[in-house]
């Protein structure tokens, strides 16, 4: 260790820019003793997912990728969720989005699991939905399905998301043949279609060893910018089940062994299924560290293999070429939008007359219900593209009933009260410690274009605050409902903006976005609220119980379509508080329900 750490400062042994610029920045160093390579190896990939050091390689919005999981329930469902417990029951991650949800739509077409998030671990007495009439759904919730039948879909679901399609097909065949000789044409017919489906699916996949491994088979590239791209085939049963493709934020990183080792310790950390054989473009560091390390997640012997000739080479270059040309189209992509934002950003600066393209740009939208619950929201683009780090959303404290001009005035007022306190708070640290400062603030950096979702007096009442505040200066426009119809203070005609110029894209993208991120906002305090407010009716139901019943059935919806028996089973309630529950807060649930 104490050799490693000496090459660090060792010019002749430097490697490259990025380390020259990590050393550069080295303070202090410390150090932790593990009683194995592995330990040190697992230390290692929790230390750099906790704290995600600037000069590591590291996989690019990791925590968002969606999984599929089977939800631990009587009955369970299949749901899409982006930030799996541990002991969660989940398939993935994916990248692609879209595709999660072409994957739900047809495991709901082969395997008609419910959806509804009805409570059936006691009542099953509802009526059937719409669902079960179209076939989508057999009604467990009816009690027109047992449990056994149940699991049974349960299982094929899972051996259809693990790749292992024709292991389904054999069982459905023998369900079918028994039910034709009961004469149970109906369901003989639906198995039918269920196997024809199956079969199409198995069809598309392509045969690529006789061996019927299970393999993951890693391709790589490394782009000029910084981002590489490392594409996964799931080979199961010889036949490539899936496909996906992972980018990597390798900074100055060129070097393919520490990029593919990075991306193997951490994916595989989470990763639902690791299979037998893994095969590389190149090797990884501590290769049989690693080996042992995924031996102890699979719990049956992996083994890493770089081939160098024959099927499984012709294998690893095929998957190679797939990264290659992921990455290439990302770039294109990327070059496309980028270059879009330029002109969408140069011609806002000259409709509006600024003197540069607007590099930040700030959003803001006001959103109640009826008056209540008044939130608001600030979006930021950054060189026309979306920068959730600095979403900021704000609940209003000093207005009373329905009056979004009050709103505006008290968001803009707090927004730029607190830029100007962190400013003069930034500006009074010693030199070599402001950079860190502006780093940590939350609101110091102003705009160059504020937008006010609204017309002309929504405008007017943000016009007056940044006076106020010595901060005229700063460009304000307002957005009427009419989105080409952009107002200026100076001017009571609006300016319009050709519907689909690359400028009207940007402003109805950011427009958009606050809008959605105020109404999300919005739900989230009006349904606490609700559910809160609806239980404090009820006498007898005091914060303690209020939180005993959240927490058993989930919402104030489960407490709705709860029995009276459900509703006695919380701990420390009381049967004819239960009682009281159901008169007051329990219905029968409607269709909108499901």
């Amino acid at each position: 260790m104490r050799n490693r750490v000496r090459s660090y400062f060792q010019e002749s042994l430097a490697a490259g820019p990025k380390v020259r610029a990590m050393v550069s920045h080295v303070h202090d160093f410390d150090y932790i003793i593990t009683d194995s390579e592995v330990e040190a190896l697992i230390l290692e990939c929790n230390l750099i997912k906790e704290n995600e050091p600037k000069y590591n390689v590291r996989l690019k919005d990791d925590k968002s990728y969606p999984y599929l999981k089977i939800t631990d329930e009587p009955f369970p469902r299949v749901v899409v969720v982006r930030r799996p417990a541990k002991k969660d029951r989940v398939f993935g991650p994916y990248t692609d989005a879209h595709a999660v949800r072409e994957t739900t739509k047809l495991l709901r077409k082969l395997f008609p699991l419910r959806t509804c998030s009805l409570d059936l671990s006691e009542r099953r007495d509802y009526r059937p939905c719409l669902l079960y009439h179209i076939g989508l759904c057999n009604a467990p919730c009816a009690n027109l399905q047992t449990e056994e039948e149940y699991q049974e879909l349960v299982d094929q679901v899972v051996l259809f998301l693990q790749g292992r399609h024709e292991q389904i097909l054999p069982e459905l065949e023998k369900k079918m043949q028994e039910a034709a000789e009961r004469m149970e044409y109906e369901r003989a017919a639906r198995l039918r279609d269920q196997i024809r489906s199956l079969q199409k699916v198995i069809e598309k996949q392509k045969i690529v060893s006789d061996l019927k491994l299970d393999q993951d088979v890693l391709g790589l590239a490394v782009g000029e910018d910084g981002t590489a791209c490392v594409q996964l085939f799931n080979v199961r049963g010889g036949k490539v089940v899936g496909s996906e493709h992972f980018l990597m934020e390798a900074g100055e990183e060129r070097d393919a062994t520490r990029i593919l080792t990075a991306f193997v310790e951490q994916h595989y950390t989470d990763a639902t299924f690791i299979p037998k054989e893994i095969l590389l473009p190149v090797q990884v560091e501590e290769q049989e560290v690693v080996a042992v390390w995924l031996t102890q997640l699979r719990g049956s012997k992996v083994k890493l293999h770089v081939p160098q000739r024959g099927e499984k080479r012709q294998l690893v270059e095929m998957v190679a070429t797939n990264a290659e040309t992921t990455l290439r189209q990302l770039q294109e992509r990327k070059d496309v939008r980028r270059k879009a934002n330029e002109a969408g950003l140069r011609q806002l600066q000259e409709a509006l007359s600024l003197s540069d393209p607007p590099h930040r740009i700030e959003a803001y939208d006001v959103s109640n219900f009826q008056g209540g619950e008044t939130v608001a929201s600030m979006v930021v683009l950054i060189d026309g593209e979306p920068a959730s780090s600095e979403y900021r959303r704000f609940k209003i404290r000093t207005v009373e009933g329905p009056d979004d001009f009050a709103a505006m005035r008290e968001v803009l007022r707090r927004r730029f009260v607190r830029a100007i306190k962190e400013r003069e708070e930034i500006a009074a640290l010693p030199e070599h410690e402001r950079h860190e400062g502006w780093q940590k603030a939350k609101f110091a950096q102003l705009p160059d274009l504020i937008l006010i979702d609204g017309g002309k007096g929504q405008l007017n009442a943000a016009r007056e605050i940044l006076r106020q505040l010595d901060l005229a200066h700063l460009p304000t426009v307002g957005l009427a409902k009419r989105e080409e119809e952009v107002f200026i203070e100076e001017s009571n005609a609006p300016i319009v903006l050709a519907h689909h110029s690359p400028g009207m894209h940007i402003v109805q993208r950011i427009r958009d976005e606050a809008h959605r991120f105020a109404i999300t906002y919005h739900r989230q305090l009006r349904d606490k609220k609700t559910t809160v407010s609806e239980l404090d009716k009820i006498a007898g139901v005091g914060p303690a119980r209020k939180r005993a019943l959240i927490k058993h059935f989930g919402s104030i919806r489960g407490i709705r379509n709860a029995t009276v028996d459900q509703l006695a089973a919380v701990p420390g309630l009381p049967r004819d508080v239960a009682q009281r529950i159901y008169e007051e807060l329990g219905r029968k649930p409607t269709l909108s329900d499901r």
